[in-house]
């Protein structure tokens, strides 16, 4: 596990921007797994700047969300389909035929799962799965518990989760209980992985990475096994182990 401190949130956006633009360049038919919340958002706001100053184009790129909540239509402001559009998809010259999100509205979301996991692998995985982290340590939806085995499934969100998601909604009651989610198994299947760790609230779980043995009360933890981590965290993050030279 590589693991990159940089001063505050806009060089972690920075970084984060200039890793994905590198691997961009490198394969232009780039399979990305890609994240919500609030973490990524400078990324994907630098790497919208970036592309168009570099001229990069993501005509041939493809992605996967990691997740989607539960009941919310494509439409709701609160989807992570709505989000992705805002946020990076309508900035780009993506087609939106390479673009691949749960539908947390499907009829059977347990066939959702079932064909979402073989559309990744119907497009040779992914090559670069960008990640966020939970105060508990969840990635993707993954809460504590979750079995490492677990593929893309649905999965009752932790109370503090909906809590901490509760800002983007008029109340938490309004918060889904419930949602679509790569498994663990999935997000380590990617070939390298990128994690975004920022904001005093992730100190703990930035430690607990750090210090703390592989368990699945912890689900972070598993990233320690995948031979290819990125983690770039900035300084309120990183607390008493911030190495600016490291």
């Amino acid at each position: 596990m590589k693991i990159v401190y940089v001063k505050d949130y806009d060089a972690l956006s920075e970084a984060g921007a200039s890793f994905l633009l590198e691997q961009i360049k490198k394969k232009p038919s780039l399979t990305m797994g890609l994240a919500t919340g609030g973490t990524p958002k400078g990324t994907y706001e630098k790497l919208i700047n970036k592309s168009k100053k570099e001229k990069v184009s993501f005509e041939q790129v493809r992605t996967f969300n990691l997740d989607e909540y539960v009941g919310l239509s494509k439409e709701d402001p609160n989807s992570y389909h709505q989000y992705m559009n805002d946020m990076l998809f309508n900035h780009i010259d993506i087609k939106s035929t390479h673009t691949f999100i749960p539908n947390g509205e499907a009829s059977s979301i347990e066939a959702e799962c079932q064909d979402y996991e073989q559309r990744i692998k119907a497009a040779g995985g992914i090559d670069i799965q960008l990640l966020g982290i939970g105060n508990n340590g969840h990635i993707g939806f993954n809460e504590p518990g979750t079995n490492f085995s677990e593929t893309t499934h649905m999965i009752e969100l932790a109370d503090a989760t909906r809590e901490a998601n509760a800002r983007y909604f008029n109340t938490k009651e309004d918060v889904p209980k419930q949602a679509i989610t790569m498994g663990i198994a999935s997000i380590m299947a990617a070939k390298e992985i990128l994690l975004l760790i920022s904001g005093k609230d992730k100190q703990h779980a930035f430690s607990m990475l750090l210090e703390d043995g592989i368990d699945e009360a912890f689900p972070a933890s598993i990233l320690k096994e995948h031979p290819h981590v990125t983690v770039i965290v900035d300084q309120e993050a990183a607390g008493q182990y911030f190495n600016e030279s490291a």
